[in-house]
């Protein structure tokens, strides 16, 4: 679940990442609405810690930083970009897409990849 930091003050947008072992948080709000609780409220990206090279992956933020930067129109312009092969760059768009890290957009017969953040923030717990 991705949502959108609005509550600061300045006009950067921040993705908020916060890594959790055990339950999905959407699995955890399920189970509080079922039991007619009110669910805690989700800002950000949960993950757990072994997806979190995905995000910090120096390949990923090289794409993550060229979209916000050059705002290719295709994912074919952004391996350009990237010098990188079109096929690898399709698939880790692909990956971030589905993290909520990347957006695609439908623009003719391309996928223009777009982020809406500015920065991406990452909570790590330490203590339970």
């Amino acid at each position: 679940m991705v949502t959108r930091n609005t509550d600061r003050n300045d006009d950067k947008r921040v993705l908020e990442v916060r890594v959790a072992d055990g339950d999905d948080p959407v699995e955890e709000a399920m189970r509080a609405l079922d039991h007619g609780e009110e669910p805690e409220p989700s800002y950000g990206l949960t993950l757990p810690v072994e997806r979190l090279n995905e995000v910090v992956n120096p390949d990923n933020i090289e794409l993550i930083r060229t979209v916000a930067r050059e705002e290719p129109k295709s994912i074919r312009e952004l391996a350009r970009l990237v010098d990188r092969d079109v096929r690898q760059v399709h698939d880790a768009v692909t990956e971030l897409e589905t993290l909520g890290l990347i957006e695609l957009q439908e623009s003719g017969r391309a996928k223009k990849p777009t982020v809406w953040y500015d920065s991406i923030s990452v909570d790590i717990p330490v203590v339970a």
